[in-house]
């Protein structure tokens, strides 16, 4: 496990719509861009192996998308090549980061400065919820699964932790950017809970819905 000391004052950042990283979670990507093949490359020669992901801000007039000023780094733990050079990857979470700047150079993809001040409980085993109300909690997600015609395995979620059920569903339901946001701004366990709550309640009230589909 990497320790607070380790973690470097820059990184290739990845932004990438929607798709939320969050501490001790795996986020697999499929990594096909030119830009992102040569970011991971570059990332398999450094010995901490992180790449930052982080949720663009388009920009009026321009093609190249602010950052958001928070995000979570992954250290890179699996990785296969496909025959015609893509990669299929996994990032397992170590800790969120506040971006202080991007920094220029002669990448072709995006790279920040960046601090973990205030984070250093992203790098704990793990985090609890004791308020956690997991009955209620399931009724509720049933609900939601059915209005948006989802199905998954519900042994498995019974079954799972407390913050891998939270952490795993923030990442994996279909929320839109700015609410992923806020699941990965959420200071504790908890208030990423509370989150999570009041935007599948928001969708049952008539909020936006999305496609419908299976939940792995």
């Amino acid at each position: 496990m990497l320790k607070a000391a380790d973690l470097p004052d820059v990184i290739p950042v990845f932004p990438l719509p929607g798709a939320l990283l969050l501490p001790r979670a795996r986020l697999p990507l499929h990594i096909f861009e030119p830009r992102y093949l040569a970011m991971l490359e570059d990332c398999m020669k450094t010995r901490e192996r992180l790449i930052g992901m982080v949720q663009p801000c388009p920009r009026p007039g321009s093609d190249r998308p602010d950052l958001q000023r928070i995000g979570c780094a992954g250290r890179l733990t699996q990785f296969s090549e496909t025959e015609d050079g893509r990669y299929m990857i996994t990032l397992t979470g170590i800790s969120r980061f506040r971006v202080s700047e991007e920094v220029e150079g002669f990448t072709p993809y995006r790279r920040a400065k960046v601090s973990w001040d205030g984070f250093e409980q992203d790098l704990r085993s793990s985090d609890s919820d004791p308020n956690f109300d997991r009955e209620r909690f399931l009724g509720l997600l049933g609900r939601y699964f059915d209005a948006r015609n989802l199905s998954t395995d519900w042994d498995s979620l019974k079954q799972a932790e407390d913050e891998l059920l939270v952490n795993s569903l923030s990442m994996l339901l279909d929320f839109a950017p700015e609410d992923k946001q806020a699941l990965l701004e959420a200071p504790s366990l908890s208030t990423r809970r509370e989150t999570l709550v009041t935007l599948i309640e928001f969708t049952l009230r008539g909020g936006e819905h999305g496609t419908g589909g299976a939940l792995q």
